[in-house]
Order: C-alpha cells, then structure tokens, then sequence
C-alpha cells in the first residue's frame, strides 16, 4: 500500500517506517503535521494515498478534524484512515471514528496488533479496487468513489456525510477493541428497512442508496439526544450502538421513528414518492461481553431486526388472506 503517516513526535515517524518494513510490502511518506500532510495530499493527486496512519492528538490541526479534511476530498471518500493514540486518549476514539476513522492503533505498539490492524486494512483496500475495476464499465456516469459502493447495495456500503454514522468496517473494529469499562453502559441494537430487496430489485442504484441514506438520517435525527454511533451493514439494516447507560424500548423507539418517517418526504430521483418504514431489533446490553461474545451481540443485533422485518411482512400478508379460500 501507499501510505501517508502523519505524527508530530519524529520518533513515532522512525518507529512506523521500521514496522511497515517488515510486515508487508508498503510505500510509506511521512509528514510532521497536518498542514504538511494536506500539502503532500495535493502533491500527489496523481498517484493517491491507500491509506493514511494519524496520530490522533497533535500540535495545531489534530488527527479527528485531518479526518474530516481528508474523507470531504473525492479521491478519499473513502479511504482507509488509522488513529495512532496513546492508551491514555481513548476518549478521542468514538470523536475519531465518527469523523471516519476505519480504526485505531495504540502507542506503545505491540507488533502483533499493528500487522493484524495493517493486513485488514490491506485487505479492505485490495476488495474496493477490485470492485471499483469491476463497476467501471456499467457506471461511467458514477464517481469512481462511489462505483464500488453502489455495485452492489446488499453490502455495507459508506452512508456520509451523517453526524454518527460510520463505515460498517469501523463500527465493527470500533466495538471489538473497545475495553470492558469502555463497554459498561452500551448498547447495541439495529433497524432493518421493511421490503429492502423489494426496493433494491425495484429502485436504480443511486435511488436506493439516497434511500438508505434518508432512512439513516431520520434514525440520527430520533437518536440524537443520545450518544451514539450508527452504521449500514447491507441489505437495508443499521447497526447502532449507544452508551451512557441508554437501554431503549424498541418498540418506541421503532414507533417514533416510523413516525418521523411518515413526516418527511422521501422521493427517487425523477420524483416518485417512497414510504419507507422499518422494524427494530432486540436491544442488547455490552457490558461484561468481550471477544466472540460481542461480535454474537452484535449478529444478535442484526438478525433480530431483519426477522421482526420479515415478520411484519409475513403478518400483513396472513391478514390480507383471512377468509380467502386456498
């Protein structure tokens, strides 16, 4: 990979081309701070960074507002962003990954974590290209950012440009490396969009994305007085998790965001109105959880969620066939 390292401590610089080079083949360019940073981005429009590592806390311009800078530029919508920080900053942690951060890296560095953080991010970099490769020809009317979001909307794909919403790909490194007293008080739950495939099947590309994206922002809207962070996770349904104690009841949490739903207007590109609802999952709590436990949570969360949407189907259609013969 290309990467652009960003830390205003020289040694942390010397410390990251030593580790590069010996756990993959990489091409690393460093900069002293955010201002030479966004300066070395411009220098190379030509040949674009793979990924970017950003110490978290720097003089002048940190490494969460750089994040935000970075993923507002096209060429890195969505490209890979990794926060060096120091154990003692965990704080910064949920700022960074709602800025857009893909995931994080503590200092001092241990090794194994750095190669195993490094790897995943070579292998999400590798897939987006390929798809990216493959989308080009039937969307040449597409940004190339978003060919490779849109080829296939059953995947997660990036919903930005939303206060809370994050990668699905973040969301997932995010509650995994959480710590135990980090996790006390959260709470994970998901939404699922009734008739996704119906809309998937019946709606062109762009139009079911925007439709993602207007469903994620009236859920942001219902959520926000709380502490949170939300992802798509495919096939229509959203991950969120919350903290600060917030334990919701689903079923009005699910009501008042149908309600909102009905308040707004939601139409296609040429017009059509659409009248998207969606079903709510079963709301678990993280604490004392860690390892295969919260990522059970977390497929708990979403498999909730997709069945009540399916129920809900089933149900209206067992209703519309009483009293109908066989």
């Amino acid at each position: 990979m290309k990467i652009l390292a960003v830390d205003d401590d020289p040694i942390i610089l010397e410390l990251l081309a030593q580790i590069l080079s010996v756990v993959g083949t990489h091409e690393l360019t460093t900069a002293a701070n955010a201002a030479e940073a966004l300066g070395t981005i411009a220098q190379n429009g030509a040949a674009p960074f793979d990924c970017f590592l950003l110490d978290i806390h720097m003089l002048g311009l940190g490494g969460v507002e750089l994040t935000r800078q970075i993923h507002q530029m096209n060429s890195y919508a969505f490209t890979p962003i990794i926060m060096l920080t120091a154990r003692s900053e965990k704080s910064y942690i949920e700022r960074a990954f709602a800025a857009g951060a893909t995931d994080y890296i503590t200092k001092p560095f241990d090794l194994t974590e750095f190669t195993t953080r490094i790897r995943i991010t070579e292998e999400l970099v590798l897939s987006r290209k390929a798809h990216i490769a493959a989308a080009k020809p039937a969307s040449a009317r597409l940004k190339v950012t978003q060919a490779a979001e849109l080829l296939d909307p059953s995947r997660p794909f990036t919903v930005q440009g939303i206060k809370g919403v994050i990668d699905y790909t973040a969301m997932e490194n995010y509650v995994a490396q959480l710590s135990r007293s980090s996790l006390f008080g959260s709470t994970v739950f998901a939404f699922t969009l009734r008739k996704s495939e119906a809309y998937n099947d019946a709606l062109a590309a762009e139009d079911f994305r925007f439709l993602i994206r207007d469903v994620a922002q009236v859920i942001a809207d219902t959520l926000s007085n709380q502490h949170f962070l939300m992802s798509h996770a495919g096939n229509g349904t959203y991950l969120c998790i919350t903290r600060s104690g917030y334990h919701p009841d689903m079923a009005q949490l699910n009501e008042r965001v149908n309600i909102s739903l009905n308040n707004v207007q939601i139409m296609t590109v040429d017009g059509t109105e659409l009248y998207p609802r969606v079903s709510a999952g079963a709301a678990i709590r993280l604490v004392w959880k860690s390892g295969e436990q919260i990522s059970s949570a977390l497929a708990t969360a979403l498999t909730t969620a997709t069945d009540a949407a399916a129920e809900y189907e089933r149900l209206k259609t067992d209703f519309f066939q009483i009293g109908k013969s066989a």
